[in-house]
C-alpha cells in the first residue's frame, strides 16, 4: 500500500535515522514491533521495492518453489513485510544473498511476531541489524516539543522549557489513546474502543497463531488484566497467578510463564530489566523486571478504564503515567544507543528509570504532580550517593519527569525537572 493509498501523510519517527544508519552498515535490517505500530509504513519510506506476504498469497506460494522469484532485490532495499509467515525460506534466502553480494542495504524485513524457532537469534551476525519499532512517543505524535532532549542530558547539557500546554486531563487522554498511528485521527472514545478490540484479537486469534497451545481467550484476558493491574511494578509470577485466578479456576505459575512468553513473542509486553551496577553501600541489588505493556493504552484497555475513571483514581494513573514515560524514554534512548533499566536495592530504595549509553548514564524519577518533585529529587540524590562512581563514573544527569511543570535545573541539588510535554530524543 502506497503512502497515497493510506490517506494520511507520513509522520517522521525517531527510528527513521536509525534505520538509515543500519542500512548503511548491514546487508539486511530486521524491523520488529507489535501490530499497528507503523512498521510497514516506516519501512516503505526507506525501501526501493516491496513484497507484502500477509496479503500476497501468490508470493507465499512462490516462496516455497523458488524464493529468488519473489525476493530478488533489483531495487534495494527490498521490503519483505511480515517475513515470519515464511520464516525459514525467507531467512535463508536473504542470508545467502547478503553473503553472496557482500553489500549493504539490500533488505528490510518487518515482522509483528517472533517465529517459534527464531533463527534470527542464532544466525546472521555481521549480516543483519535488529531494530524495534514501538508505538509513537509523545514527541513523534506531536504532543511533546522535545526541547528537553535525552541526548543532550546524557551529554551533560541542561535544557530548559516553558510550561507545556498539556494538562493532567490531556495526559490521561493521551495515555488512553496510546501511540498507535491509526489512533491519532480518532476521538479518545473511539481510540479506547479500538484498543479493546486490539486486545480481543490478541486473545482470540493471535495467541493461537504464535502458540497453538495458548488457545483459551478467557485465560488470556484474565492474565492481561492481572498484568495491567501490576503495570510499572515488579514482575512476581506468584502474584500475577493469584490475581488471574477465579473462584472456580486457579492459575499455575507455569501457565503464567507460557502465556507471558506468547505475549512477548507478539511484542505487546516489554519488561524493564533491573540495573546491575557497583554500590558503595552494603545494600544488595534486586533482580526482578518491572512489568510494562509496549504501550500503556493496552493496560488501560485490559482494565476497561475510561479517562473519567482514571482522573478519579490518580494513584492508579500514576503507574500508567510511569509506563508512558518508560515507553517514550525507550524510543528516545534508541537514538542514543542507550538502554532503559530500573533500580531497586535491599534497602527498598527505588529509581524508576536508569538510562545507560556506553560509559554515560542518568537516572529519572516519574511523578505526575509538581508537589512530589522535592521528594523525588531527594530520592535521586540518595541513590547517586550509593552508586560507586569511581567505577562507573558520575551520572550525566538526575531528573524528575512530571506531568505539568516548567523545565529547569534546580539550584540546590542540580536535579533537572522535565515536563513530559517537553521530553524528547
Amino acid at each position: 500500500m502506497s503512502p497515497v493509498q493510506r490517506g494520511q501523510p507520513y509522520r517522521a519517527r525517531v527510528l527513521d535515522t536509525i534505520l538509515a544508519n543500519r542500512l548503511a552498515s548491514s546487508g539486511a535490517v530486521l524491523l520488529e514491533g507489535p501490530k499497528a505500530s507503523g512498521k510497514t509504513y516506516t519501512a516503505e519510506q526507506a525501501s526501493g521495492s516491496q513484497v507484502f506476504l500477509d496479503t500476497d498469497r501468490a508470493a507465499l506460494t512462490a516462496l516455497e518453489v523458488d524464493p529468488a522469484l519473489v525476493l530478488d532485490p533489483q531495487r534495494p532495499p527490498l521490503l519483505i513485510d511480515e517475513w515470519q509467515l515464511a520464516a525459514t525460506p525467507v531467512w535463508n534466502h536473504v542470508r545467502d544473498v547478503v553473503n553472496r553480494r557482500g553489500t549493504q542495504g539490500l533488505f528490510i524485513l518487518t515482522g509483528s511476531a517472533v517465529p517459534a524457532d527464531d533463527e534470527t537469534r542464532h544466525t546472521g551476525a555481521g549480516r543483519f541489524a535488529r531494530l524495534r519499532l514501538r508505538p509513537m512517543s509523545l514527541f513523534e505524535s506531536g504532543e511533546s516539543s522535545g526541547v528537553m532532549s535525552l541526548a543532550e542530558l546524557l551529554s551533560g547539557a541542561r535544557p530548559a522549557s516553558p510550561r507545556p500546554l498539556l494538562t493532567i486531563s490531556d495526559i490521561v487522554d493521551l495515555t488512553v489513546r496510546g501511540g498507535w498511528p491509526m489512533n491519532l485521527r480518532l476521538s479518545i472514545t473511539a481510540a479506547a474502543r479500538a484498543n479493546r478490540d486490539y486486545l480481543k484479537t490478541i486473545a482470540e486469534v493471535d495467541l493461537k497463531r504464535v502458540d497453538p497451545a495458548r488457545n483459551d481467550p478467557h485465560r488470556a484476558n484474565r492474565l492481561l488484566r492481572a498484568l495491567a493491574r501490576n503495570t510499572a511494578m515488579e514482575y512476581k509470577v506468584a502474584r500475577i497467578a493469584a490475581e488471574a485466578a477465579t473462584d472456580d479456576e486457579t492459575f499455575a505459575r507455569r501457565t503464567v510463564y507460557e502465556y507471558a512468553a506468547a505475549f512477548d513473542r507478539l511484542m505487546i509486553t516489554e519488561m524493564q530489566p533491573p540495573w546491575a551496577t557497583h554500590l558503595r553501600s552494603r545494600a544488595r541489588l534486586r533482580t526482578a523486571d518491572r512489568i510494562h505493556f509496549v504501550d500503556p493504552s493496552l493496560a488501560v484497555a485490559a482494565l476497561a478504564a475510561s479517562s473519567a475513571q482514571l482522573l478519579q483514581d490518580l494513584n492508579t494513573f500514576g503507574y500508567l503515567f510511569e509506563s508512558l514515560v518508560v515507553r517514550d524514554c525507550r524510543v528516545y534512548a534508541d537514538a542514543s544507543e542507550a538502554t532503559v533499566y530500573h533500580y531497586r536495592d535491599s534497602d527498598d530504595l527505588e529509581v524508576d528509570l536508569v538510562v545507560v549509553a556506553g560509559d554515560r548514564w542518568g537516572a529519572l524519577e516519574v511523578k505526575l504532580g509538581e508537589s512530589q518533585v522535592d521528594e523525588a529529587a531527594a530520592n535521586l540524590v540518595s541513590f547517586a550517593r550509593k552508586i560507586d562512581t569511581d567505577k562507573i563514573g558520575r551520572p550525566a544527569f538526575l531528573g524528575v519527569v512530571t506531568g505539568s511543570s516548567f523545565g529547569y535545573t534546580r539550584k540546590n541539588d542540580g536535579v533537572v525537572v522535565i515536563p513530559v510535554g517537553a521530553f524528547g530524543p
